[in-house]
């Protein structure tokens, strides 16, 4: 009998996440002689519904797998038996990112045809790195963006209370469940309850007790006893398993009796804005932790109603983006060489028109707001802070990654600079995003010469 596989995805297993028609145009590209040096562009066509922005998460993952993707013998003996030719292969033995890759730093808001990465490579190697980049950026700019959406309401209409996730069971597998805990971190948030990612990224954990405590024990009152035996003060009680109120109760009387401080009571059920200012009249002080059904929306709710707490614990609306559950983000080709020349390169597609070229954008401010953006060709001489910045040139980094506390602080930086009016939760105004001249002038030039060679056939 052959034993279950776990599914985990490695270092090693890098080189085969990937679909296989990119393996298919790279054995290509190489029988035909073709491995041009060719620039890639990722970036959104447009936002998910209400959206004035998104939070470019992913980067780190991104160059961590540069580093370490290489084909091993296991995954060259799978790739033969899938028809791969034995010459090919040998290539693939070898294979290492030799390129330059530029991207925005994480952290960074961005808007709709803004490349948060430009992949510059012998295209054998830009084309390989299609799913895995637009699968670790994609997702965790996502979720960063969605994190953020929720601080923001926080920041703007709480009193400072603290965001952990608690989506992990909830996420579209175990890796999804890991990197959503960092982009949660990247958007903002304080915490989450994954202790793996705060192994792996150093994320604070929290945690409190689950339903299944107290309905292990004879009574409610004897379940919180137990719990406050082993964690004194810094025991928070679940206190809707029964009645809400009385759980309140319990915990307090609770707490006094084992003479120590009522770390806090978390409340997961019912109308949790009726019951957190009922629970608010019995705990005093204590703490207040909130954890279901919790997004942007609910907390807009929340505070306009007058809700009580002091944490909250998003879970399935932030891990699944639930409002918004796929991000759109696309690769694409956008210049290649010719002659010895990379020449601009663009799609025509009704809807999916792309920008030719390597580009710059540029982000304009006044008075500490972000005025607008300027998307326009590399090199080209504009106002305004380029964002773009090498960070692989050659295929050796260039730039460490910064800590995930200076990417937490960058995103909360650039949220209080840009106009509340592009961060409404609902039918946010759109933020300009200008085209230079150059740019128009290179889209208009490609075109022509797109159009003159299809005359030429």
């Amino acid at each position: 009998m052959t034993a279950p596989r776990f599914g985990h995805v490695g270092s090693r297993d890098l080189a085969l996440f990937t679909d296989r028609y990119e393996l298919t145009m790279m054995q290509g590209y190489r029988d035909a002689n073709h491995d041009r040096l060719a620039t890639f562009s990722v970036y959104f066509r447009s936002l998910p519904p209400d959206r004035g922005y998104a939070v470019a998460a992913g980067l780190e993952q991104v160059l961590a797998a540069l580093e370490e993707l290489e084909f091993d013998a296991d995954a060259l003996a799978f790739l033969a038996d899938q028809g791969f030719d034995d010459a090919f292969l040998a290539e693939l033995e070898s294979f290492s990112f030799s390129g330059e890759l530029r991207a925005v730093p994480e952290g960074t808001l961005v808007f709709p045809n803004e490349p948060l990465l430009e992949v510059t490579a012998p295209i054998l190697e830009a084309q390989l790195l299609e799913t895995l980049v637009l699968n670790q950026v994609g997702y965790q700019t996502l979720v960063a963006t969605k994190a953020a959406r929720m601080a923001d309401v926080v920041a703007r209409h709480g009193n400072g209370q603290t965001l952990v996730d608690f989506g992990s069971r909830r996420a579209h597998g175990v890796d999804a469940g890991l990197k959503a805990a960092r982009a949660a971190s990247v958007g903002g948030f304080d915490g989450s309850s994954n202790l793996l990612a705060g192994e792996r990224f150093g994320v604070p954990t929290y945690g409190t007790m689950a339903h299944s405590w107290v309905q292990s024990f004879e009574t409610e009152r004897a379940s919180f006893e137990a719990f406050a035996d082993s964690y004194g003060d810094d025991a928070i009680y679940l206190v809707d398993t029964y009645d809400t109120v009385r759980g309140a109760e319990r915990a307090v009387a609770v707490a006094d009796e084992r003479g120590v401080r009522l770390g806090g009571v978390r409340l997961d059920s019912g109308d949790l804005i009726e019951l957190s200012k009922a629970v608010d009249d019995v705990v005093g002080d204590a703490g207040i932790v909130v954890s279901s059904s919790v997004d942007e929306f609910f907390l807009r709710e929340f505070f306009d109603a007058g809700g009580v707490a002091t944490a909250f614990g998003p879970g399935t609306a932030l891990t699944t983006s639930g409002d918004a559950p796929s991000s759109g983000v696309v690769y694409k080709l956008t210049a290649v060489e010719r002659d010895g020349d990379l020449e601009p390169s663009m799609k025509l597609s009704p809807g999916k028109v792309t920008y030719p070229g390597r580009k710059q954008i540029y982000r304009v401010e006044r008075d500490g707001s972000f005025v607008r953006d300027v998307l326009a060709t590399r090199g080209e001489s504009i106002d305004g802070r380029p964002l773009l910045e090498t960070v692989v040139e050659n295929g050796s980094l260039v730039a460490n990654p910064p800590a995930l506390s200076a990417v937490r602080e960058r995103t909360r930086s650039q949220l209080e600079r840009l106009p509340e009016r592009h961060r409404r939760v609902s039918e946010p105004d759109a933020y300009e995003v200008r085209i230079s001249d150059g740019l128009e002038r290179l889209r208009r030039e490609t075109e022509r010469e797109i159009a003159d060679r299809e005359r030429r056939e």
